[in-house]
């Protein structure tokens, strides 16, 4: 199994949920709300500390555990539809997960 992790911009979600969705073996996403900003030698010089401690922006991290064999094929989609050509549109990643399993217990039916 892997996990595959982004942080994009919040208005490409909409667009990259109805992409993921449309995957054969897409297992589903958490999607938190973040803050965060890059390296600032890949921005424009600020005069001042301030500026660059508080120059963050929103920003969405996506979560998503899955088959190996559909991994690949999410990681493609979310670098394609999560990209506008601009500093800042993000960055995704896979890691390898040696265990997971789904946490449920199912209620009892009526007796």
């Amino acid at each position: 199994m892997k996990e595959i992790k982004a942080i994009i911009r919040p208005n490409k979600l909409p667009a990259l949920r109805d992409a993921l969705i449309a995957l054969p073996g897409f297992p589903g996403m958490t999607v938190s709300k973040v803050e965060g900003c890059s390296a600032p030698s890949r921005h424009v010089v600020r005069q001042k500390i301030r500026d660059e401690l508080t120059d963050y922006s929103p920003k969405v991290r996506i979560e998503i555990v899955a088959p190996d064999e559909a991994a690949e094929a999410i990681f493609q989609r979310i670098t394609e539809v999560a990209q506008t050509g601009h500093y800042g549109d993000g960055l995704v990643w896979i890691t390898e997960i040696e265990k997971a399993a789904f946490i449920f217990k199912s209620m009892p039916g009526p007796t």
